[in-house]
């Protein structure tokens, strides 16, 4: 086994690794082409292109583009005898996020009021040199699917690759995605055989009372009153409805109601805005029941009315067991069992692969891209985030080596 040091500390192990290290500097060059030209879910146009271009370059034997809009799907055959038909895919996100960047290198965006402050311009590099190493070895028996999805964040872009026929057109036995982690060090590696991401719902909380003149509050049903009270009473669903061995998280933030001009009017109507995160659809369900209950009859009890509105937007991520115990196995081989986390605590944010891992067996990954000691990295969703170009080559061998590993050559 050869090794090779990239970045701080960082050891890693395999051919993969070591042929993916040779084109680090053309991977890189990607990554911060990409970064510079930030898009939003369903316009990755320049992204996409980029992408078809550089896929293009590699060799893959077939590109399938306009998949749920903006999305490709690559295929790289192995060199196996047998024809077993076996597919693995493979995903990557594409879009950025509509926040103004605040670095000052070179391949800062060039796209007021847009950056990839999510690293999905990593993920997607890291792809494209997996493409690349697997293109030009084909040490496997099978087809790698690789996919290159829109929309990810807060457009459902999995779902719409799905809806548009993705797995039935090209249907994987099992997929595999990974995200960029701050708060792990390079070379480290972690997942857990169960749920890695939450739902995120959307709610909305419309108080309907009586406006009026704020010297005689007496003849209005104030609903900013009713919903200073609901703001306080849901926050006892989660402690006095949900058991402590399970997990959620109800924040209601935003409200609006009247004019910040008129200091005497009591506004008619109020509106609150917030997030409800849970692991479970039973705890889902009770959040979501409690919530209306709640809140209607918080509001009965001033006079007024509310009516909630609850959104289901992304499902839980949640890996099947055997696939995450194979992708640590795999994950392992490439940088010790010392640098792969088995039971990585879930996160309260949500991930749309959880779209996938509802139709298909699969696992969902963290890499670790932060400092040496895991702390003091700027956390994603931030204006002055960039992705380590470091732990590119060892993204791209984890995603080739799932592939060599879970399509295996026949022993000789």
């Amino acid at each position: 086994m050869q090794s090779t040091t990239i970045g701080q500390n960082m050891r890693v192990h395999g051919r993969a690794f070591s042929h993916i290290a040779s084109f680090h500097p053309e991977i890189t060059a990607l990554r911060r082409d990409l970064h510079a030209h930030p898009e939003l879910g369903f316009e990755e146009f320049y992204t996409s292109k980029r992408v078809h271009e550089a896929l293009k370059v590699c060799g893959v034997d077939e590109i399938h583009t306009g998949i749920g809009k903006t999305g490709l799907v690559a295929l790289i055959k192995g060199r196996g005898t047998t024809q077993s038909g076996k597919m693995i895919g493979l995903r990557a996100d594409m879009d950025a996020l509509p926040l103004t960047e605040h670095n000052d290198f070179a391949w800062k965006s060039a796209t007021p009021g847009l950056m990839h402050g999510c690293g999905h311009d990593g993920h997607t590099a890291m792809l494209v040199g997996a493409a690349r190493y697997l293109a030009e070895t084909r040490n496997f028996d099978g087809t790698a699917v690789l996919i290159f999805q829109p929309g990810e964040e807060g457009y459902a872009g999995a779902r719409a690759m799905i809806e548009d026929g993705l797995f039935e057109r090209f249907p994987v036995q099992s997929v595999f995605g990974m995200h960029n982690w701050p708060a792990m060090r390079p070379g480290t590696i972690g997942l857990n055989p169960g749920p890695m991401m939450a739902a995120a719902d959307r709610v909305t909380i419309e108080i309907t009372g009586k406006g009026g003149h704020g010297a005689h509050a007496y003849q209005t049903v104030d609903p900013v009153l009713v919903a200073a009270h609901i703001i306080t009473a849901v926050q006892s669903i989660v402690s006095r409805n949900v058991k402590p061995l399970d997990s959620a998280v109800i924040s209601l933030c935003a409200m609006r109601a009247g004019e910040l001009s008129a200091m005497s009017v009591i506004p008619g109507s109020a509106t609150l805005v917030g997030t409800v995160r849970t692991f479970s659809s039973h705890v889902q369900d009770l959040v979501e029941r409690r919530l209306t209950e709640l809140c209607q009859a918080v509001a009965i009890g001033f006079g007024a009315s509310a009516k909630v509105t609850y959104e289901r937007m992304y499902p839980a991520t949640i890996n099947t067991a055997p696939e995450a115990h194979f992708a640590a196995s795999v994950a392992t081989s490439l940088v010790g069992r010392e640098r792969v986390v088995r039971d990585l605590e879930p996160s309260m944010g949500a991930e749309d692969f959880s779209f996938m891992l509802q139709v298909k067996p699969g696992a969902y990954m963290r890499i670790g891209q932060g400092e040496e000691n895991g702390v003091g990295s700027c956390f994603l969703h931030n204006s002055r985030y960039d992705f380590n170009d470091d732990i590119l080559p060892l993204g791209a061998a984890l995603h080739a080596s799932l592939i060599e590993h879970a399509l295996a050559l026949p022993s000789i």
